[in-house]
């Protein structure tokens, strides 16, 4: 087996995300370069084959600390935490687990972003704001059979967004966990 990597000229996310300078050149547009986290397996059910779990605390699916269930929504939920850690501008970590708390339900999708980085201005910029953290915490549900697969993902990111008549400084968390559709006013 081999492992490529592509050649990425930024750095890490870490290494963007870590420091003020490197943070604020992101500006919003982003390349994305989505890795596989490694921790679905194709493996025979009947095999006696038997891996441990590799990955980054953190990063991994909740669901593995009482199932020990690798599958390919594990990789998912990893994708999640990413896309949210490169939108908010350092690891989600507990902000996750509140997610589902009532004084969540009022928190606004603005006021979660990387303050290093200025609001986005332009309007497309807005909706694929919007459209990342949407599908982010779309891949974070609790229930692994309620997460996208990363197909479903990858669609959404190439799909052109149907327009909403909402300011993007009322754009809830809330609205994004119940997958509302926005598209967002120039106001």
């Amino acid at each position: 087996m081999f492992l490529v990597y592509e050649y990425l000229e930024r750095g890490s996310l870490f290494c963007n995300l870590a420091y003020e300078i490197e943070a604020q050149e992101l500006n919003w547009k982003l390349e994305v370069c989505v890795s596989d986290f490694g921790t679905a397996r194709l493996l025979d059910p009947d095999s006696s084959n038997q891996t441990l779990l590799v990955g980054t605390y953190g990063y991994v699916a909740p669901e593995l600390a009482y199932t020990m269930s690798v599958t390919t929504k594990c990789d998912v939920y990893s994708f999640g935490v990413v896309a949210l850690e490169t939108m908010m501008g350092h690891h989600p970590g507990e902000f996750i687990s509140t997610l589902t708390k009532p004084s969540t339900q009022q928190l606004l999708v603005k006021d979660v972003l990387d303050p290093r980085i200025p609001l986005p201005k332009s309007r497309k910029d807005m909706q694929d704001v919007v459209h990342v953290v949407k599908l982010a915490l779309a891949c974070l549900s609790s229930d692994p059979k309620s997460r996208p697969s990363m197909q479903v993902v990858a669609n959404e990111f190439l799909a052109s967004k149907a327009p909403i008549h909402v300011s993007f400084s009322d754009v809830s968390m809330y609205q994004l966990m119940n997958q509302e559709a926005y598209v967002i006013d120039k106001n």
